[in-house]
């Protein structure tokens, strides 16, 4: 007798009806650090590891150093991506051209944003709200999924804004923020990188698309991902305590130099005190030199006035100088000249 045998079933499975075969393995989330690394993107990724310690222990502080170093990389970055996916003039430019021509412009846009300090806060704020953005993103994504590319894209520019108007009207408390975040997001994506081949951004790319039933992500993505607020926090937490340091000695500088004008003054207000307490009858010359500095001519006039008044005396002398000046008041000298006019001799 033969064996019934079973009917077929059209399902959408495209497994054959009632084989018990195994369900397809999901992804592994075994951490597997990458082998053997390139030397470019190993070289970048060390380089860009200390640009984020820079930016979050040191972001305020640095001030001018950050605002280049922005505008270098967000300048860099954007012109490298356009004439690499883009035709410029017809023609499809090279990788080595594109990264000279990025480097040229990004260059330029460091200059403006260190020089102009607006430019810099401003794109400080488009920085901090843009990882903000990307952060939620992320984060979101076991409990919302976009209906259309539109919506992150929409929200990240809004951010971006938002984060830019905030920084231009609060400098200090928003620059600390958003060098904190974006350091620490920097250390997060290298770590990303030479743990899991840049697992995090990859995924932030399909966020950004909306693309539907994307696999969950592993532990350690998630472990990284909430290591990126906590680094940022202790970053902030480091500038406020840089700041205040520096802000304290600047305040003791400030007291002691008032310390001192104020010792100054009462050292001019004594000495003013001592003259106005010297005799009347002494003036200011012979307060301030001593007896021994007087000039010898002093102690020589008494004798020249005593000749020349005897000289004014005798007859002879009264009828032919008639001109001749005697002032015996005068402790310090005489004007009497020493020797009669030619013109009285002659009469």
């Amino acid at each position: 007798m033969e064996k019934a045998l079973l009917p077929l079933v059209v399902t959408s499975d495209p497994r054959p009806f009632n084989q018990q075969l195994p369900e397809p393995p999901g992804p592994k989330c075994v951490l597997e650090p990458q082998d053997s690394p390139e030397l470019a993107p190993t070289l970048v990724c060390t380089l860009c590891c200390c640009f984020g310690i820079i930016y979050c222990c040191f972001g305020y502080r640095c001030f001018k150093a950050v605002m280049f170093l922005s505008g270098l990389l967000s300048g860099a970055l954007v012109i490298f991506l356009l004439c690499h996916k883009e035709q410029v003039l017809e023609t499809q430019l090279s990788l080595e051209v594109s990264a000279g021509i990025a480097l040229g412009i990004g260059f330029l846009c460091g200059l403006v944003t260190m020089l102009v300090r607006s430019v810099g806060l401003f794109l400080t704020g488009l920085l901090l709200g843009l990882t903000l953005g990307a952060g939620l993103l992320l984060g979101t994504e076991p409990i919302y999924q976009p209906p259309s590319a539109w919506v992150p894209g929409g929200a990240l520019v809004g951010l971006a804004l938002l984060g830019a108007l905030l920084t231009l009207r609060w400098p200090r408390p928003f620059t600390v923020l958003g060098t904190a975040l974006l350091g620490a997001a920097v250390l997060v994506a290298c770590a990303d990188f030479f743990l899991e081949g840049l697992a995090l951004g990859s995924r932030l790319g399909q966020r950004l698309q909306a693309l539907p039933a994307l696999p969950p992500l592993c532990w350690y993505s998630w472990v990284l991902l909430g290591a990126w607020p906590a680094l940022g926090a202790l970053g902030a937490l480091a500038q406020w305590k840089l700041m205040a340091e520096e802000h304290g000695g600047h305040t003791s500088a400030v007291v002691l130099s008032r310390q001192q004008r104020h010792l100054q003054l009462l050292r001019i207000r004594q000495q003013e005190a001592k003259w106005h307490r010297s005799p009347p009858g002494v003036g200011f010359y012979h307060r301030q030199l001593s007896p021994n500095t007087r000039h010898p001519a002093d102690s020589l006039a008494p004798s020249y006035l005593q000749s020349l008044q005897e000289r004014q005396l005798s007859p002879s002398t009264q009828a032919t100088a008639p001109n001749t000046v005697l002032d015996l008041d005068s402790d310090c000298g005489s004007t009497v000249p020493l020797t009669t006019p030619s013109g009285s001799t002659q009469t």
